[in-house]
């Protein structure tokens, strides 16, 4: 059976607390897969979730990439994704809104489009807020409640960034 959320619930699951371990950034060093590099990183949030950290970048286009944040449902092998941060690798339309684009682009999981059968996180929105691979691991990090670990807090992620997220122990 498919798992389903609200609204709420996948808002509380994006606001909950996760926190990555200390060699995280060793441990999302992507390696080649198949015509792309690729990595995953399973992180603990504050209220016991388990979730999971998925990087993907063409080897072809650096321009095609996912920064993806999925719930690990307790007692399920059934992956749902919370949010993908996606780069410029082809036209995306919001069927329910009638909306095409072609741009840096944010999915959303959202209840409506699960009602109709749809990928939880079919539903995406344009983007500025970042035009690598990089950026948007930082903006994941920062607009999904990431704790960094307290000695881990420079990195190259950070350079420039005055509201990079800090550790909040």
């Amino acid at each position: 059976m498919a798992v389903r959320l609200s609204e709420e619930e996948i808002a509380r699951l994006i606001a909950e607390r996760k926190h990555l371990p200390r060699d995280y950034r060793m441990r999302i060093q992507m390696r080649p897969k198949r015509g792309h590099k690729e990595r995953e990183l399973d992180v603990l949030g504050a209220k016991g979730s388990r979730f999971r950290l998925i990087l993907r970048q063409s080897l072809l286009n650096v321009l095609d990439f996912s920064v993806i944040l999925v719930f690990c449902p307790p007692e399920s092998n059934q992956l749902f994704r919370l949010r993908r941060y996606n780069g410029r690798h082809g036209e995306h339309t919001n069927r329910i809104e009638g909306e095409t684009f072609f741009d840096y682009h944010i999915h959303t999981a959202t209840e409506r489009y699960q009602e109709l059968g749809m990928r939880e996180d079919t539903y995406a929105e344009r983007t500025d807020q970042f035009s690598d691979l990089f950026g948007a691991i930082y903006y994941m990090l920062r607009e999904c409640n990431f704790d960094i670990p307290a000695d881990q807090q420079t990195s190259l992620l950070e350079e420039g960034r005055d509201d990079y997220p800090r550790d909040r122990t």
